[in-house]
């Protein structure tokens, strides 16, 4: 028979092994950190589609969200969120959408959604548009180094 402080160190045991077997099941927990801008929505709730077919920051809708790896992304229209579903990496920020020249810089930084910039069919964003002139200066340059960090910095 079990004493009292067996069946205790058991209990906690099985405990902290359903744990660790939820959080490793869970998306959110096995993908790379993402901005949110302090809103639960990816950048800041901005329409990761819409930088790519209307070439602008648009604000996503309540209406039109979905929940990828974790992270909640918003659209403003249900044919983005379908492009989107249909290949979501075509469409997702670089850095996490984190400020792609403080990234190079080793540090995670908010972004103006404002600030950004398509290259090579990948979408960059920048804490401000001073800091995207600067950036855009030795652009490069910064993405090598950002692309260097980046595995570190997401964790």
């Amino acid at each position: 028979m079990r004493s009292k402080r067996e069946a205790f160190i058991a209990h906690a045991v099985a405990l902290v092994l359903t744990g660790l077997l939820a959080a490793a099941a869970s998306p959110a927990l096995a993908q790379h950190r993402v901005n949110d801008n302090g809103t639960g929505a990816a950048i800041g709730g901005y329409d990761v589609v819409a930088y790519f077919t209307d070439h602008r920051a648009v604000v996503g809708s309540p209406d039109h969200t979905l929940t990828h790896e974790g992270v909640v992304y918003r659209f403003a229209s249900e044919e983005h969120l379908a492009l989107f579903r249909a290949s979501p990496a075509r469409y997702l920020p670089q850095y996490g959408g984190f400020c792609a020249y403080a990234a190079s810089q080793g540090r995670l930084v908010r972004v103006d959604p404002e600030a950004f910039r398509i290259v090579n069919g990948r979408l960059y964003l920048n804490f401000s548009r001073d800091i995207q002139a600067q950036w855009e200066a030795d652009r490069d340059r910064y993405i090598r180094e950002a692309d260097e960090r980046w595995p570190a910095l997401s964790r």
